[in-house]
């Protein structure tokens, strides 16, 4: 059996690091925990915030939590830093709840891959700033006038 493989792989170069960085931005922004969850080990650990956990279902399970809250929640990652075999991003966001209340999330994200591009540690640090509706910058592609 071959180990599953997440391209571009480490070590690093500037232009793969920017790769991996759009490709965890597509991917968050399908809002699907089944996809994202791929893109990490089994056994991934995680700091999000003050939670900490381990594993894909794990990720699964927080991803339905957090899209469930944070509703037509669009994100924007941008290469920070990078070595090896670790990337650092900054990253906002914006999402509602279920009043209508918008937010706009910032922060940052420390990520670890093993030798087939996947990502064993993920350490993420963010504020959540209330925003009006009118200062929203990230729309998806149909909010924007983009034809399917």
């Amino acid at each position: 059996m071959t180990q599953e493989q997440r391209p571009p792989l480490p070590p690093f170069t500037l232009e793969t690091a920017r790769q991996k960085v759009q490709a965890a931005e597509d991917a968050w922004n399908t809002r699907d925990p089944e996809r994202v969850a791929m893109a990490y080990t089994p056994d991934s650990q995680w700091r999000n915030r003050d939670e900490f956990f381990t594993g894909r279902d794990a990720i699964k399970e927080f991803l339905t939590r957090k899209w469930k809250k944070e509703l037509d929640y669009r994100l924007m990652k941008e290469l920070w830093a990078f070595t090896d075999n670790r990337i650092s991003v900054r990253f906002e966001y914006e999402w509602h709840d279920e009043t209508g209340q918008w937010f706009r999330s910032h922060g940052n994200e420390h990520w670890e891959f093993d030798d087939n591009g996947l990502m064993r540690r993920r350490d993420m640090s963010a504020n959540d700033v209330p925003i009006d509706e009118s200062e929203r910058r990230y729309f998806a592609p149909e909010e924007a006038g983009a034809t399917p």
